[in-house]
């Protein structure tokens, strides 16, 4: 990101949408995120999974909310250039369906309120979602953010 191509809290509008790009989550991946952060065996031994109610390896719910942060860190500021300063609040964080190995986990975000903090920082709210390639919502929340003001 260069400096031209910063957006500041004033040229936010409530309603803009950002495509935040897919990931393609492995069984490899669940396993060693599973086994440092959630050493559950449903995360962390894809035998013992399979006598799951879940019947095969699934991710951590914290694993799903890492790649959305990812995704939304490369969307976000990278690509669409919004100043982020930090995170301020993660509100009504749900996950809908088990993520599983080969799931394409799209994400997007929608800006939902906008609201004057400081002469320097304004929040900003975004609507933070993620789903399958077949359209299943697997991780959903509001995520507000510190964005610099000009």
């Amino acid at each position: 990101m260069n400096s031209s191509t910063v957006r500041y809290f004033e040229g936010l509008e409530v309603g803009e949408t950002f495509n935040l790009g897919a990931e393609t989550v492995t069984a490899e991946e669940i396993r060693s995120f599973g086994e440092r952060y959630d050493p559950q065996p449903i995360h962390t031994d894809p035998k013992v999974a399979t006598e799951s109610m879940f019947g095969e390896l699934i991710a951590s719910g914290w694993h799903t909310a890492a790649i959305s942060m990812r995704r939304f860190v490369d969307g976000i500021i990278e690509n669409a250039g919004i100043a982020i300063l930090a995170g301020v609040e993660v509100e009504n964080l749900q996950w809908r369906r088990p993520v599983k190995p080969g799931d394409v986990l799209n994400a997007k975000a929608e800006i939902v309120g906008l609201e004057e903090w400081n002469e320097e920082h304004g929040i900003v709210q975004f609507d933070l979602a993620m789903q399958t390639d077949e359209d299943d919502l697997v991780l959903q929340m509001i995520k507000r953010v510190l964005v610099d003001r000009r």
